[in-house]
């Protein structure tokens, strides 16, 4: 098992616990996270909470839609962001985030729409 830090940066980051539970799959990544938060501080009988992170494992014409994509991940980071941006909470640093992660959604759906294009997509073909 692995723990992921580099989320670490405030007190409520510095409390969430990330493992990897999983050893890399045939490209090399890990499918498999836990995300846990611990309970509050002066909490009485409230236990930590945990959620398992399944990524997609295996080729999709192979072993069909089995877990999340880092696709995903991104549109939802995206759209709390947009919304902050729409609130009170707008910022450049959130803008600058969104920014960039619009453009990881942009290369990855780039690399999708190749693959797809060369009739690689959803096989462990390059």
């Amino acid at each position: 098992m692995r723990t992921i830090n580099e989320h670490k940066v405030n007190p409520a980051n510095d409390r969430i616990l990330i493992e990897v539970t999983d050893e890399p799959g045939a490209g090399g990544a890990n499918h498999e996270y836990r995300v846990t938060l611990p309970p509050p501080d002066k909490s009485v009988g409230i236990a930590a909470k945990s959620w398992q992170i399944s990524f997609q494992n295996g080729p999709i014409n192979e072993n069909g839609v089995n877990g999340l994509t880092q696709e995903v991940l991104l549109a939802i980071v995206a759209d709390r962001l947009r919304s902050f941006q729409a609130g009170q909470f707008a910022c450049r640093e959130n803008a600058l985030a969104l920014t960039k992660i619009e453009e990881a959604q942009h290369w990855l759906h780039s690399r999708t729409l190749a693959r797809m294009q060369r009739g690689v997509e959803g096989m462990n073909k390059l």
